[in-house]
């Protein structure tokens, strides 16, 4: 890796030390969500609507939000439990082979018969950019069901990771299970769409990036006085902690009448594809540890700033030893 600099975090109004991630320090985490295989195409550009754009390199890589975020959790230390529906194809194939290599417990991965696995076409510009259309398949045939299924493994976790790649019932359903049990539930509000304040207010953790968070909010984030705003108007929805993810400029970190940046690291970005979903996977782990919040989050940037560094989405995801050698400095 090139040009990595650590940065100090600086509060953004007044300086606080926020409490103990989450209490239950050593547990597992259950991510509930998507597994795609991703097609990508590394261009000069993004085409536009009606364009054609030549010179591409094209490769395959294991993705889907959930998926990406449960492999990040793993390499980054986590004992990891995917719950997800994927097809009955080379794709669902392929696709456990690559949980069962990086340790993450497939028990709740569920073979679909009447849909394919999801796949997913991306274009990567040289800027690093990129640009994401997705056919879901078996995907959004993720069900209560298949959630309740896992009901014991939720309940037994340190934090629950969600995201918006799967039915928003069964995304309800396993932030139910899991806030009833007294789990906290990590939410990333993506790809991007309006939620329900029933949702909202079962979060423990919600980590959007500026779009997302401009969806939700109808506050374009702009600087940092835009993201406080933002970040004021998720909170009063019921979401007990905001991280909103602010790419190369870190984090700011937001619960009632506290509020901080926690800065990202300097790198030469390749490839963004996946940079959330590693960010959101190593968050749970370092909250599953019980690390002081801040710190949980410097431990996502680095892991989300390794990530752009590289390719693809899944195997950008780093190792442990590398997120503590960047944190080093």
């Amino acid at each position: 890796m090139r040009n990595t600099n650590r940065t100090r975090s600086k509060p953004v109004g007044k300086s606080i030390d926020f409490p103990l991630s989450t209490g239950v320090q050593g547990k597992s985490i259950v991510v509930v969500g998507s597994s795609n295989t991703d097609m990508i195409i590394q261009i000069n550009r993004i085409p536009r609507t009606g364009e054609t754009v030549l010179g591409g390199e094209f490769m395959t890589a294991a993705g889907g939000k959930g998926a990406n975020q449960a492999v990040a959790a793993a390499r980054a230390g986590g004992n990891v439990t995917l719950v997800a529906r994927i097809g009955q194809d080379v794709f669902g194939d392929r696709a456990l082979a690559g949980f069962e290599h990086d340790g993450v417990h497939t028990g709740f991965i569920f073979r679909d018969k009447a849909c394919p696995s999801g796949v997913a076409m991306i274009f990567v510009a040289k800027d690093g950019g990129n640009s994401i259309a997705v056919a879901s398949g078996a995907n959004m045939r993720l069900s209560v069901a298949d959630v309740r299924k896992a009901q014991n493994v939720i309940a037994r976790a340190g934090a629950v990771v969600l995201q918006l790649e799967t039915p928003i019932g069964t995304v309800l359903r396993a932030a139910e299970l899991a806030a009833g049990a007294g789990v906290p539930v990590i939410l990333n509000p993506a790809p991007a769409r309006r939620l329900p304040d029933k949702l909202m207010k079962l979060v423990s953790f919600l980590t959007p990036n500026e779009i997302e968070a401009e969806l939700l909010t109808g506050i374009a984030v702009r600087d940092k006085a835009t993201a406080a705003r933002a970040a004021d108007s998720l909170l009063a929805r019921g979401v007990q902690t905001v991280i909103l993810t602010l790419g190369s400029r870190g984090a700011l970190v937001a619960s009632r009448g506290r509020k901080q940046i926690v800065h990202g690291f300097k790198v030469k970005a390749v490839d963004t594809t996946a940079a959330g979903d590693i960010f959101n996977g190593a968050l749970a782990v370092a909250l599953g540890e019980g690390q002081m919040l801040i710190e949980a989050v410097r431990f996502a940037n680095a892991s989300a700033a390794i990530s752009v560094t590289r390719p693809g989405a899944q195997p950008s995801a780093p190792k442990r030893s590398e997120i503590e050698r960047l944190l080093r400095g």
